[in-house]
């Protein structure tokens, strides 16, 4: 049976990873930067993590939620405690577009609207009701297609409220950082406006931080750079370092009735373990502080770079906006330093490293990038 061959792939086979580290099948080793799309929150193959999973797997692995898994409740009073939403609910699920699919149901059940508000450039999943919200029309097949998305410009406040003034919109659904959009961070006071007139026209705000929340931003949600309190916020990718597992935070006022929201794997015993060793590694090692300091050492020294057009981010969650493709660049780092990093379109390159990232791994990078850099425009110039 062949492969559906829907993932451009690179000859690389990672075989072993610890850390910010990764080595293949040939034996080279790897700083990764990339952290499979801003999954690996805590380090490859932390010793804690491996031994929570173990031990819970020894125990049992999975029961569905018709029993009483003590495991849920220890993972919410955790994530309330650390993320400072001990008030709001916990819905486990097993995917960031699925902890979205059901913040957009939630939004949907309780105002009795259809209608949803996304933005330019937003990245919310390629499920039914998300991927129609999400602004890349190649992906959202005839399907998906509905007369209830509405999308909009980021940061332009008066065109969300021409829509929310006729009242018929459930929910606004932003991302605390534009991921795949480029690292965009919304405006503090577009964020706190939005909050505002969300409230006014019985509109449910959802924070998607899927990718840049758990710690990435430096705080443990990206929107917590603002004074808002939204209604809904998804989280996923950070939140197992690797174990599937996605969470929707509900606020304290809207009540659950049996069969609302459901899900045959979320929440079950090896996703809480992976998820509780994840918060107890943050806690211990003060990761969230560490995505800031380090984060914040690596924008500033980039900023410094003549080739870079635009450095976008906060802690580890870092855009950076050249004039000419990075296609080369990143390829280059690749093959010939041996450091892994993302992409946002055709212009900029996204880092998005463990939180465990250290100031002498950060430094390192900085040497191998501006040894690539130095390369590629000498020749560019000599052209």
């Amino acid at each position: 049976m062949k492969l559906f061959d829907v993932y451009p792939l690179f000859n690389i086979i990672p075989v072993k990873a610890e850390g910010a580290y990764m080595w293949d099948s040939e034996g080279n080793k790897y700083l990764d930067l990339y952290g499979g799309h801003a999954v690996i929150s805590v380090g490859h193959s932390h010793p804690h993590y491996i031994q929570k999973i173990t031990d819970q797997l020894n125990q049992i692995g999975f029961y569905s939620n018709s029993v009483v898994i003590p495991q849920q409740q220890e993972l919410a009073d955790k994530l309330g405690q650390l993320s400072g939403f001990d008030s709001y609910q916990l819905f486990l699920c097993n995917s960031g577009a699925e902890a979205n699919e059901n913040a957009l149901k939630l939004a949907s059940f309780a105002t009795g609207r259809k209608k949803v508000i996304s933005f330019n450039k937003g990245f919310h999943g390629r499920t039914s009701a998300v991927v129609a919200i999400t602004d890349n029309p190649k992906i959202v097949a005839p399907v998906n297609e509905t007369e209830n998305a509405i999308i909009l410009p980021l940061n332009d406040i008066d065109r969300v409220v021409e829509c929310l003034k006729n009242e018929d919109v459930a929910a606004v659904i932003i991302e605390g950082i534009q991921g795949i959009g480029g690292i965009r961070v919304p405006e503090p006071a577009f964020l706190e406006e939005l909050e505002r007139r969300c409230k006014k026209y019985g509109t449910l705000l959802i924070l998607d931080e899927i990718q840049s929340g758990y710690g990435r931003s430096g705080k443990f949600f990206a929107f917590q750079y603002t004074n808002i309190k939204p209604d809904l916020i998804t989280t996923a990718k950070g939140m197992g370092n690797g174990f599937p597992i996605g969470g929707l935070l509900i606020q304290p006022e809207l009540k659950p009735w049996y069969g609302m929201l459901g899900t045959t794997f979320g929440g079950n015993y090896l996703a809480c373990a992976a998820g509780i060793a994840v918060l107890e590694i943050m806690e211990k090692e003060q990761l969230v502080g560490n995505a800031q300091k380090v984060g914040q050492y690596l924008m500033q020294t980039l900023a410094g770079f003549k080739q870079i057009k635009e450095v976008r981010g906060h802690g580890l969650m870092i855009g950076l906006e050249f004039e000419e493709p990075i296609k080369a660049i990143r390829q280059k780092l690749l093959e010939d330093e041996k450091v892994f990093t993302g992409v946002s379109g055709t212009h900029i390159i996204r880092l998005l490293p463990p939180l465990s990232l250290t100031m002498e791994q950060a430094n390192d990078f900085i040497s191998k990038f501006e040894k690539v850099l130095n390369v590629l425009y000498a020749k560019a110039e000599q052209n």
